[in-house]
């Protein structure tokens, strides 16, 4: 019979974790939850008092947690978080790639600078964290790498001709990763949300057509929670996946299933 530790199948313990744009939003929530599984905890955010701010509350579960000021789409910005985090730290063996902005405007009324600054934050900035942070994972020959993507890279809507593109590139870039870094022991693996209730978002659900919309579309008829979103982080950086890679996982309320 399989022994089956259920206390350290989906652990966390002593494992150092990277949330980009871990400030607010989802990506504090995936923070809060890997703390809560054990993990230690650098906050790389654009907004560094918001970093601080959110490592301190996550410190207070026990774990060790830092905040950094970064700017994911700035290499220079990224080498420093990932020096910093392992001399501060002592290792690396999590990356959540959660930083993402949106602008929505019709595709005709796109300037150069909104595509530029989501494609930067959105695709770029996942591709130079990956990078850094792969080439640490890939001389200790293990590494889990979550990538943030979205029902937008699958599905198409109005008004997010970027955001959907970087998506799109998000989910192709973690496949070609996962296939490319296998070999070293590395998992490359994305999330994909529908519409949760975020800072991001409020716009969205303060508008009643969008609002109602978002909920008659959605299966499960209503958006996600923050919080509903935390144990699929918990389950693609934890040894529970250690057999998946490459792998988009829709959670979405069952919008994609139509």
């Amino acid at each position: 019979m399989i022994q089956i530790d259920p206390k350290t199948v989906f652990s966390l313990k002593d494992r150092v974790a990277i949330v980009t744009g871990g400030a607010i939003g989802l990506g504090k929530t995936i923070a809060e939850f890997y703390a809560a599984y054990g993990a230690n905890i650098v906050i790389a955010d654009v907004d560094g008092d918001g970093a601080k701010a959110t490592a301190e509350e996550v410190s207070q579960t026990g774990v060790k947690a830092i905040g950094v000021q970064c700017d994911v789409g700035v290499k220079a910005d990224v080498d420093r978080t990932i020096e910093t985090t392992l001399k501060e730290m002592g290792g690396l063996q999590i990356l959540v790639n959660n930083a993402g902005i949106n602008v929505r405007e019709p595709a005709f009324e796109v300037s150069e600078e909104h595509w530029d600054k989501i494609i930067n934050v959105n695709l770029k900035g996942v591709f130079l964290f990956s990078q850094a942070a792969g080439k640490v994972m890939a001389k200790q020959k293990y590494g889990k790498i979550v990538n943030m993507a979205s029902i937008q890279a699958v599905i198409a809507m109005p008004l997010r001709t970027a955001y959907c593109a970087s998506k799109g590139g998000v989910t192709q870039m973690t496949k070609q990763m996962a296939i490319e870094w296998a070999p070293l022991g590395i998992r490359v693996n994305a999330i994909a949300p529908s519409f949760f209730i975020t800072p991001m978002n409020t716009a969205l659900f303060d508008d009643k057509e969008m609002s109602a919309f978002i909920t008659e579309r959605t299966p499960l008829g209503r958006p996600g929670e923050a919080d509903e979103l935390g144990g699929s982080a918990v389950f693609l950086a934890s040894p529970a996946s250690d057999f998946i890679t490459g792998h988009v996982l829709l959670v979405d309320g069952g919008w994609t299933a139509i």
